[in-house]
């Protein structure tokens, strides 16, 4: 066992040094995902056309009920539940079920009757930042439309209905809150699946492959030493990131880091495990680099990072279920802005930890087949 790992770590040492020894390649590994991660905080926006909502309705008037009519009638809406709690408000919030809760006070048809204003407060998810946003837009303008329409029923003027928003883990609705913390596992995924599936490619290439056969390794030792550099250097880039998120942008953090590098390590295993399977059908280096920018598009426009997951197609949402990426922003968005500790992450560890031990053993048997 002893000399397994003593010979582990030895492919690690040389992994590593092949990797950091070219100055240009060390260049390339660090700069860019800063640079990317600049570049994405300050010019990425997002677009939304799926609103799941709950109404706390106090008041149960005609008035109120007019007003939640417009909600349900709008497509962009979706009404979940009716509330009757404020603690109700919270749960369903902090789960996710709902992007927004609309909460109707209880004198709300009384003061407009009596020609006052009527203020709701309108609750909103704020870990996605620029989709809290929007909705908030849709909210005030179906508002805009109920004032026009109270005004005109009651000879009224001024504004009937006021919006006063809160908006949970992103006060200012920035979208950079929402934007950096989803970096982390971007440009990590990037970087680490480009870096692992060239690795195996670049033995073949260089014709090294065949020396690493011969010598006393075992495939899956040979397998754990592709892998290891990776995961290392894949924490690195994404503790720049996280160091770029908190002293140049001020994005405070919330949770523990304890529970955001335990997420990170479980979703760089199955970056890894990605990597190596693409190593593992590429006989060159420029075959491996093409193979992994094939499959990083489809891991990125699936992830919830461009485009909110609930908007896409039902048959999309499901392949989703086998991104990496996905689960990962999941987990850095809530360990960053929500303060989410690990038994609230269980949902998204379980199938990154899935998808890691398959993508592993799936490697290691291809290797083990293309080299018998």
């Amino acid at each position: 066992m002893i000399e397994s790992i003593l010979r582990i770590l030895a492919l690690t040492r040389k992994e590593l040094l092949a990797v950091l020894k070219d100055p240009r390649g060390r260049l390339t590994l660090f700069v860019p995902p800063i640079f990317q991660c600049l570049i994405y905080g300050y010019v990425a926006s997002y677009d939304l056309n799926d609103v799941p909502f709950a109404v706390l309705d106090r008041d149960h008037s005609a008035a109120s009920r007019d007003l939640i009519a417009r909600l349900d009638g709008s497509r962009n809406f979706h009404r979940q539940a009716g509330l009757f709690r404020n603690q109700d408000a919270t749960r369903w919030i902090d789960d996710r079920r709902v992007l927004l809760v609309i909460s109707i006070d209880q004198d709300f048809e009384r003061r407009l009757m009596l020609g006052q204003s009527a203020e709701i407060q309108l609750l909103a998810d704020g870990r996605n930042s620029n989709t809290a946003g929007t909705a908030a837009g849709y909210v005030s303008a179906i508002i805009a439309e109920f004032n026009a329409a109270w005004r005109a029923a009651h000879g009224l003027a001024g504004m009937p209905v006021q919006v006063s928003l809160r908006a949970w883990f992103n006060p200012n609705l920035e979208t950079r809150w929402h934007m950096i913390p989803s970096l982390i596992g971007t440009l990590t995924l990037l970087q680490t699946l480009l870096l692992t599936a060239m690795s195996v490619a670049r033995e073949r290439e260089e014709g090294t492959l065949d020396q690493l056969l011969v010598s006393p390794f075992r495939p899956i030792e040979v397998m754990a030493g592709k892998a290891l550099p990776s995961v290392l250097i894949g924490i690195v880039q994404a503790t720049n990131i996280l160091l770029v998120a908190q002293l140049w942008f001020r994005i405070p953090f919330e949770g523990s880091y304890l529970t955001l590098y335990t997420g990170l390590t479980v979703f760089l295993l199955s970056a890894v495990g990605v990597g190596l399977l693409v190593s593992a059908i590429s006989a060159t280096m420029q075959q491996a680099m093409l193979y992994s920018f094939l499959v990083m598009m489809p891991f990125a426009l699936l992830s919830g990072l461009a485009t909110p997951i609930s908007s896409m197609p039902e048959t999309l949402q499901q392949f989703t279920r086998l991104n990496p990426l996905r689960y990962a922003i999941e987990i850095a968005e809530r360990v960053y802005l929500e303060g989410a500790g690990l038994k609230l992450l269980a949902p998204d560890l379980w199938p990154l930890a899935g998808i890691a031990l398959g993508t592993l053993l799936l490697a290691s048997w291809m290797f083990r087949h293309r080299v018998a």
